[in-house]
């Protein structure tokens, strides 16, 4: 018979005590990493800087960028931050490109290449083959007078006084000022290409971000058959059927040219139902509705829409839709609203 795991054969231990963060080591922490990223920023030139980032505007072709371990992953990062700004980039695997992936590079594209070290040795593999593509090359590194940007056509040099982790090894400064630099510089470019609030909302038409800026209370309003619509002479309780069955927790009170008169909602029935009791059912919505209700036009932004709901002194949950001439042509509820993401 095989014996029994070790943590069900012997005999229980003294119970082991939880690890704890210590505040006060972690407050200090914080500190450190604040004075290791002002010398990065104290140190930077930014003559390089600037150098570096007008290169990349000026690029007719990709720019692709490249890094491995953890410098790979803010490589990534950089690159998605480009592309959401409209400007061609891809993150290129040194790797993969050393297994045919390099055969997408041209001599019309710029290759960034990120390493702390600068003697990262999948990197200095990579440059013989994207020199020979025509591409030109770029490093961003952090050691002086590393190899690999004496291989390239322009070195960006990020300072590090040294890593936060206690033994000087995991990246984690460095990675730190690595992130920062390629946003910063995105960001310049970004304000280079004058990119408007309208045009960053284009790349992100999923995103709450692009819909706020994108979608019109027209795109997210319900209308026509939808619209739970009755006259000011209807009964209140001929309409209850109305009022509950089209969602919107109100009825749109219309004259006969579709013209609108008012509001009436469940919480006026409830009211109402309070005050009258019996009386109810002799008062027309007509008699009981809001004559002034919050109302808003179908070219407006769906995101103005929900402001104006949330607005004092009280929110709502709908707002009519008119047209210039008062004429109803629609709703927009707040759940209509948070459905479409916005």
């Amino acid at each position: 018979m095989g014996s029994l795991p070790h943590f069900l054969s012997d005999p229980p231990s003294q119970k082991q005590q939880p690890n704890l963060v210590d505040p006060i080591k972690l407050k200090t922490l914080f500190k450190s990493q604040q004075k290791y990223l002002n010398n990065f920023f104290d140190k930077l030139d930014h003559s390089q800087a600037h150098l570096f980032t007008q290169t990349l505007l000026n690029s007719t072709g990709t720019i692709f960028i490249t890094g491995v371990g953890k410098s790979g992953f803010v490589s990534k990062n950089i690159s998605q931050t480009l592309v959401s700004l409209g400007i061609k980039s891809q993150f290129l695997s040194p790797t993969d490109a050393l297994h045919g992936d390099i055969g997408i590079l041209t001599e019309q594209d710029v290759l960034v290449m990120f390493s702390k070290s600068g003697n990262t040795e999948e990197l200095l593999r990579l440059v013989p083959c994207a020199r020979a593509k025509g591409a030109f090359l770029i490093s961003v590194t952090s050691v002086e007078g590393n190899t690999l940007m004496g291989l390239c056509d322009l070195n960006v040099h990020l300072p590090l006084e040294r890593e936060l982790c206690p033994f000087d090894l995991a990246p984690t400064t460095s990675t730190a000022i690595q992130m920062v630099f390629g946003c910063t510089v995105a960001i310049a470019m970004m304000d280079a290409k004058c990119l408007t609030k309208e045009g960053y909302a284009a790349n992100h038409p999923a995103g709450r971000i692009g819909k706020s800026l994108i979608f019109k209370v027209k795109d997210v309003m319900k209308k026509q058959e939808e619209l739970p619509v009755c006259k000011e002479g209807d009964l209140i309780m001929d309409q209850l059927v109305e009022l509950t069955s089209k969602g919107c927790g109100c009825l749109l009170v219309i004259d006969d040219d579709y013209h609108l008169i008012g509001t009436f909602t469940d919480g006026d029935l409830r009211r109402t139902l309070k005050a009258s009791k019996e009386g109810i059912f002799k008062l027309t919505v007509g008699e009981m509705c809001n004559r002034n209700p919050r109302t808003i036009t179908a070219e407006r932004m769906a995101v103005d829409a929900m402001q104006k709901m949330e607005a004092p002194p009280s929110p709502v949950q709908f707002l009519p839709v008119i047209n210039e001439d008062n004429t109803l042509i629609g709703i927009v509820t707040l759940h209509g609203l948070v459905s479409a993401g916005l």
